[in-house]
């Protein structure tokens, strides 16, 4: 066994010592943008293989497919700059990560397919550690149980234990979530649930908190997830009729009509795209993909169109941006149009949608968060106004143009005639 000299409170802060010292079967971290809670698990990943002979690691996310890119990068960076990289051998194409000395494992799987982690087996200890990374997007509390029950068996070393650690940003109290490890009457045994912010991560720099920081005097109620690491509050929320759920797509498309929104931004807001299955009887949305970048210039958006195949698809975009909407068009985006405005057309689209039931896929994750923070104003005494804030709703707003061909029926006959002239439908 190689001897390594690690000083681990000078790799993470003092809110993650009991990553290190804690046995509790469940450990769970919710919190902040920037709180550095992923880094500091992929320290105690690596740390516990190095030093645990017994131990291998199942690493989750919601889709397996995210965590070549995700978990599996930090933990290569993490492990390189803990001077043990070349101890391991990564295999990208997993992916998988081996202790060489040992033959120990880092295993990564999604949720997606809950049954097929059951049959995992190791040659080398116990499969005795779990970490679910981004845990808010497991909807499903049954998927995390099935997973959670396949870490079992006896474990030879006599100090050795089982744990599951679990790390996420808290974007709605309703989740299930706070109940089982957060509120006091219902949380389960031998866990400990810790919250930690920006302040808990001294190696952010200025600028980024600087960031945060304005957060909370521009968007106060964003902040009070991505900045305080507390639960969202659904108090107030404009759609309070979504669920995040898998679905069958194939089955969804059967009885609904697909619809596609666009809305447009550049520096600091996100161009933000929607595609969505609507049925009418039924009266359910369901929202199956997305987009939300910063700083797209027309050919970014173009070319994501193209390569997405919706170059011959309908789409309702910003009325504000004619030029865009022009210039995609012009370059082979053909049926795109702007959206109508009749007059009060926000609250028309509002009303028409809260009528449905929205469902989403948890792979829409900037859809979950806006669905989880877009909230209506509230006057100087603290009233609700039937208005909502101007923030959080870049893939709201493109939802609302993705619906307008349904919603233009419920709009009185004047607007309705002027925003089939706008259309060129009319006269």
């Amino acid at each position: 066994m190689p001897v390594i000299n690690w000083k681990l409170p000078e790799m993470v802060s003092a809110a993650y010592a009991p990553l290190f010292n804690n046995h509790s079967r469940y450990l769970v971290y919710k919190g902040s943008r920037g709180s550095g809670k992923s880094e500091a698990q992929a320290t105690k990943v690596i740390h516990d293989i190095v030093t645990k002979s017994y131990v291998n690691w199942l690493i989750l996310r919601r889709y397996a497919n995210t965590n070549r890119q995700s978990t599996f990068t930090l933990l290569q960076k993490v492990a390189n700059r803990m001077k043990v990289g070349n101890l391991f051998q990564f295999n990208s194409s997993l992916p998988e990560i081996t202790y060489k000395p040992t033959g120990q494992k880092i295993l990564f799987r999604g949720a997606d397919k809950p049954l097929s982690i059951t049959s995992i087996s190791v040659e080398t200890g116990n499969l005795c550690r779990l970490w679910v990374e981004e845990a808010y997007q497991l909807e499903s509390e049954e998927a995390f149980d099935t997973v959670d029950e396949s870490m079992r068996g006896i474990i030879d070393d006599p100090g050795g234990f089982y744990q599951t650690i679990l790390t996420f940003n808290p974007w709605n109290e309703r989740h299930w979530l706070k109940k089982r490890f957060f509120d006091t009457d219902t949380r389960v045994d031998n866990s400990l649930a810790l919250t930690t912010t920006y302040k808990d991560n001294p190696f952010l720099d200025d600028d980024y908190v600087k960031r945060l920081l304005e957060m909370k005097i521009r968007n106060p109620r964003r902040a009070r997830v991505a900045v305080d690491g507390e639960w969202g509050v659904a108090e107030g929320l404009v759609f309070e009729n979504f669920i995040v759920e898998q679905f069958d797509l194939k089955q969804v498309l059967k009885d609904s009509v697909i619809v596609h929104g666009l809305d447009f931004g550049f520096t600091h807001d996100p161009t933000a795209f929607i595609e969505a299955a609507v049925n009418t009887k039924t009266k359910d949305i369901y929202i199956f993909n997305e987009l939300y970048q910063i700083g797209m210039l027309t050919p970014h958006i173009l070319k994501w169109l193209v390569a997405n195949g919706y170059q011959n698809t309908e789409i309702y975009a910003d009325a504000a941006e004619p030029r865009l909407i022009a210039e995609l068009k012009a370059n082979g985006i053909r049926r795109i149009k702007k959206s109508k405005k009749p007059n009060g057309s926000i609250m028309y689209g509002i009303d028409y949608i809260q009528g449905f039931r929205i469902h989403v896929l948890p792979k829409c994750l900037h859809t979950i968060e806006e669905l989880n923070a877009y909230a209506f104003d509230k006057d100087k005494d603290g009233n609700w106004l039937n208005k909502p804030i101007d923030k959080d709703n870049h893939l709201m707003d493109a939802l609302r143009y993705a619906m307008e061909l349904l919603i233009m029926p419920h709009v009185k006959t004047q607007d309705r005639i002027e925003a089939f002239k706008q259309l060129g439908l009319g006269r």
